[in-house]
């Protein structure tokens, strides 16, 4: 009984001490009670989690109280609460009392410490997170997060000295997930150090890391319990982890039988979420200020109080990829002509599945805006650029095919889904207007600008022999192409039209040249390929659309997802970022290597999805129809939720890494990146494509009439 007596003491203690490193003593900086605003003092994600994870928090108002309120051997954090205008202050006797006291101290974003003061404030603006040490099994050397455009504290030179080391900093480096060239040849900003004993500093505020949208999530919380386990002396593994924003489903959870219904229903409200639908009220004083003369068409996001527009002055192009500090995220206010037709292809498409006669008008309106603002002057001038479509607002001269292709392809739509004929001229003058536009051989190259078009006349551009195999945008004109030629039975598109596609596939790969890269030129390749077999059903046009669905398949994961490749460097206009330096100063791909597991819903996923879509439905083949079944369900799940960040649910970022389930990439691109969006590109063709599934039909079939 003696020896049982003793177990029981002994457990007993056990298990206070175990209880005792529950206990956590913490002071939020410019929190106390005369403080009329204190909302980013009352609601702090560390605390909250830590809170859930059964933690004691014992709160004080003051630095000095918090030390001295603390108990040998404790654990303290001492968090921001007026970041990032402020930080905390740690004195010369709380250093004292916390080293006498044997503390171990979190210390977030201290404007002092000690004798050490900040000199200045950067925000980070192309620099990544980089962890210098072994942190735990996701946090190695050399791995990456993103902190945002966080505001880091910055001190004089080695002013912590050797006592300090340095285990997590910010650099503009190149890489996924990796710093891949390392860190030799790029300035280093100390993020978090510590003395290994009794401090450590991290020179932004960590505590926030749900609101302020630090990723990818597995590292921010490997990070946050590294902290915590510093902090308490055993090793922390939070149950639970709060995401503000996060996709609809997990990879395995089984769908409802409306998933894809509801899926329609978000995407198409994002468009409302967002506020993209300029109104009369804010044009001149909002989004005419933020597009400027188009050079920088950024700014902040509309305020949630602006009213929505109907469409009939347009829709704006979608988010940067660009973060701020607080979580907000920029906005892009150009205005394309390419996002107004397709835009207006998912307002018709929802309209007609949801019933909502609201959609129609804004369908209607946008192609009315379209056609009207970016057909204006010298497009109507028969013997120039007749019948095409300026690129932007800012840049009308400009007339990309592939832009003109996603125009046309989306008033198609809009008119067959709501069997309006209004638009029919304007639409056949597009086609024709790229059509004679082309060369002798089927391709028309990859821009043409107003002034070559007024020195050398159309008939230059239709006899000239040039060859282009680039489908990102040579693909989709020949769809267009290929669809008027059913309608009229014009024999020199379908020539022309199959010369091109012919010297494509007969080129591949080697000969093919590619943008951000080769698996967004297979994608682009399916939709024409589909209809050809569609306009000519022969032997050899199954062939050409069974090559080139197996070798953009071969990078179908099981979740659905098209996984992005790089192909021969010298064919690419936008290849592998060549170094640190070049980071984020042109277009790029979401991927630093092949293998590297990304999505993207830019380039890619999203028009293979228009493809499979028509592919599956020309040949009934179950391959095909198999493949579309796991990429509508991948889009399902991978679309936006976010009760926080109203201006992002029920959309897609152009990246997804579909191993940590989460919206990661390199960032690199300097216009496009990893988190940016598209009421065009993305939005519009995902949405519709939803619509002709839900309706169990395809493009070509709903444009048959």
């Amino acid at each position: 009984m003696k020896k049982l007596g003793v177990l029981i003491v002994f457990c007993l203690l056990l298990s206070l001490a175990s209880c005792s490193r529950r206990d956590l003593y913490c002071v939020v900086s410019g929190c106390n009670d005369s403080q009329e605003n204190k909302s980013s003092c009352a609601n702090n994600d560390l605390l909250d989690r830590l809170t859930e994870e059964n933690f004691r928090i014992h709160r004080y108002a003051t630095v000095d109280e918090v030390f001295a309120a603390a108990p040998e051997n404790a654990g303290v954090l001492v968090l921001s609460g007026d970041y990032p205008s402020e930080g905390t202050v740690i004195t010369e006797e709380n250093v004292e009392v916390a080293l006498k006291k044997s503390l171990k101290v979190f210390v977030e974003y201290p404007d002092q410490f000690g004798k050490q003061r900040v000199i200045a404030k950067d925000t980070l603006d192309l620099e990544r997170i980089v962890v210098c040490d072994s942190l735990s099994a996701v946090l190695c050397p050399m791995d990456l997060l993103s902190f945002n455009k966080c505001i880091v504290n910055v001190y004089e030179q080695d002013a912590f000295g050797d006592a300090f080391n340095t285990s997590i900093v910010a650099a503009k480096v190149a890489g996924f997930d990796k710093a891949e060239y390392g860190l030799k040849d790029t300035p280093t900003k100390p993020v978090v150090l510590s003395d290994g004993k009794n401090f450590m500093i991290s020179t932004t505020k960590l505590s926030q890391y749900a609101h302020d949208r630090y990723i990818p999530e597995f590292r921010t919380k490997s990070l946050v319990e590294y902290i915590i386990s510093w902090l308490t002396g055993e090793s922390v593994v939070f149950k639970k982890w709060t995401s503000l924003i996060h996709p609809a489903y997990n990879e395995t959870e089984k769908l409802p039988s409306d998933a894809r219904r509801r899926s329609v229903a978000k995407g198409i409200e994002w468009y409302y979420n967002g506020k993209f639908l300029v109104d009369k009220s804010w044009k001149e004083s909002w989004a005419d200020l933020y597009i400027g003369d188009g050079t920088k068409p950024v700014g902040p996001e509309v305020p949630s109080d602006f009213v929505n527009g109907d469409g009939s002055l347009g829709v704006l192009e979608g988010h940067m990829s660009t973060i701020n500090y607080d979580g907000s995220q920029l906005y892009r206010y150009w205005m394309r002509a390419d996002v107004q037709g397709e835009s207006s292809f998912a307002f018709a498409s929802a309209s007609k599945l949801l019933n909502n006669p609201e959609y129609a008008k804004v369908a209607v309106n946008l192609l009315d805006y379209g056609f009207g603002e970016y057909r204006d002057g010298l497009r109507n001038d028969p013997e120039s650029s007749y019948g095409l479509l300026g690129w932007a607002i800012t840049h009308k001269g400009n007339y990309y095919g592939d832009d003109n292709a996603r125009y046309i392809l989306g008033a198609l739509g809009t008119a067959a889904f709501l069997n309006e004929h209004k638009f029919d001229k304007e639409i056949a003058e597009a086609i024709v207007g790229n059509f004679r536009t082309s060369g002798a051989k089927g391709f028309r190259g990859c821009i043409l600008y107003e002034p070559e078009l007024q020195k050398n006349g159309w008939k230059f551009f239709y006899n000239r022999e040039l060859s282009n195999p680039h489908p990102h945008f040579e693909a989709w004109l020949w769809a267009c192409y290929l669809w008027f030629y059913e309608q009229t039975g014009w024999e020199t598109l379908l020539e022309r039209t199959k010369l091109g596609i012919k010297e494509t596939l007969d080129t591949y790969p080697d000969g093919w040249f590619w943008t951000n890269g080769i698996q967004q030129e297979r994608a682009r390749m399916i939709l024409p390929l589909a209809w050809l077999y569609r306009v000519e059903p022969t032997k050899e046009h199954e062939q050409y659309l069974d090559f080139m669905m197996k070798e953009l398949l071969k990078n179908q994961v099981p979740c659905g997802g098209i996984r992005e490749e790089l192909g021969d460097p010298s064919k690419s206009t936008f290849g592998k970022t060549p170094s640190n330096e070049k980071y984020g100063e042109s277009e790029a791909p979401l991927i630093f290597d092949n293998g590297d597991p990304i999505a993207d819903m830019l380039y890619t996923t999203n028009f293979a999805f228009v493809g499979l879509c028509e592919a599956a439905a020309a040949t009934k083949k179950p391959e095909y129809v198999d493949a579309l079944r796991k990429m509508n369900d991948f889009l399902i799940r991978i679309q936006v939720c976010s009760d926080e960040f109203k201006h992002l649910d029920g959309a897609w970022f152009r990246a997804f890494d579909y191993e940590s389930w989460d919206y990661w990439a390199s960032n690199a691109d300097a216009g496009w990146g990893a988190w940016s969006t598209l009421t065009g590109w993305i939005q519009s063709w995902i949405v519709g494509t939803q619509v002709l599934l839900e309706e169990n039909t395809s493009l070509w079939d709903l444009l048959s009439d």
